[in-house]
């Protein structure tokens, strides 16, 4: 009997990776033509870690006859986020730490600029600023990057879950 059965790890890993990759070449490209400061372009990009769940779901329910349980859904798409996220952090990081720091100073900029849009004082651009400036470095990028990866992709994981998930018959 030479079945080939997977499992929500390896699924969840396979997955993961490929996730984090194409994410990474989303935030390249936002990256080198300047699209990082447009937060409706920014927003396409949760579009990756949620095609990413569901192509890994059903691979996963192909490889095993159909069937996956809600919290093998779950599992899957939480570890592929994990995945995915320490990937696209790392690679932030390290773009925005040693190829191109002045992207933090533009992301900074962009976020006065938009204060100033919605009419707030310059004390209060001054105030928000100061908060900003810590939480804009590429080490806070890093761990605000990951937390959020893992929080949506757990999100995302509920409810696609939810939607997709097959169980199999108890008396089959």
């Amino acid at each position: 009997m030479n079945e080939r059965t997977v499992t929500p790890g390896s699924v969840g890993v396979r997955y993961g990776i490929i996730t984090g990759f194409i994410s990474i070449i989303f935030s390249l490209i936002l990256y080198v033509t300047g699209l990082h400061t447009n937060k409706a372009v920014t927003y396409i990009g949760m579009i990756i870690p949620i095609a990413g769940i569901v192509l890994a779901y059903n691979y996963f329910k192909k490889e095993n006859n159909g069937y996956m349980s809600y919290g093998q859904g779950l599992g899957i798409g939480t570890l592929l986020a994990t995945v995915s996220g320490v990937l696209s952090s790392i690679f932030a990081y390290i773009y925005l730490k040693f190829i191109d720091p002045n992207i933090i100073e533009q992301i900074r900029n962009s976020s006065i600029e938009e204060m100033e849009r919605n009419g707030m004082s310059d004390e209060q651009i001054e105030a928000a600023t100061s908060m900003t400036e810590k939480f804009t470095t590429p080490e806070m990028m890093f761990i605000f990057g990951l937390i959020g990866a893992v929080f949506l992709g757990f999100i995302f994981s509920l409810i696609i879950a939810a939607i997709m998930k097959r169980n199999r018959p108890e008396f089959e």
